[in-house]
């Protein structure tokens, strides 16, 4: 079997998108905001700016290194995303007996009267994210998808119940939609 010559991704830079590459960190700015990534600990990828592309690539690379380009590759599509439409995860407030109370104060989202508990859970808010909490339902958007996943990843965690049954104790906050 022959040794992959080239690994190479090309992406596409939509016209109201801006990249600009230093080095291995990448900065793309869009309508919606500004995002920057450091790719720095992947030292044998170039990335560079031809036109309006964007190529990763990496020359005779070995499995590992074929792979990081299109991770690296994959996470440059969601900067692009993240600017131009933005991220957005829908969790469900789901309680069987004690109506749960959620409330966003600065950093953190806390979460009172979880399973009658009479102090509050609190859940960190990651980066610049937007939280919008109504009835049953908790919206959380932004440009970055690590820092909005990150903050749903959270407020679910939050909520995990140790030292019960989790077939009957269904209560909790859970993602259910990703735009």
């Amino acid at each position: 079997m022959a040794k992959t010559y080239i690994a190479r991704e090309e992406i596409e830079i939509p016209e109201n998108v801006k990249a600009e590459i230093n080095g291995n960190v990448v900065i793309v700015k869009g309508p919606k905001g500004e995002i920057k990534r450091d790719f720095t600990h992947a030292r044998k990828i170039t990335i560079k700016l031809e036109g309006n592309k964007i190529i990763v690539e990496k020359y005779f690379p070995s499995k590992e290194e074929k792979a990081l380009v299109g991770t690296i590759a994959g996470h440059i599509r969601n900067l692009i995303k993240g600017v131009t439409e933005g991220f957005k995860y829908k969790m469900k407030i789901v309680y069987s007996h004690f109506p749960i109370n959620v409330k966003v104060k600065g950093n953190y989202v806390y979460i009172e009267n979880f399973i009658g508990e009479k102090y509050p859970r609190k859940a960190k808010i990651i980066g610049k994210v937007n939280i919008n909490v109504t009835g049953d339902e908790i919206i959380i958007e932004g440009i970055d998808i690590e820092e909005v996943s990150q903050t749903a990843a959270n407020i679910e965690h939050a909520t995990k119940i140790v030292g019960k049954d989790p077939r009957v104790f269904l209560d909790g906050i859970y993602v259910y939609e990703r735009e």
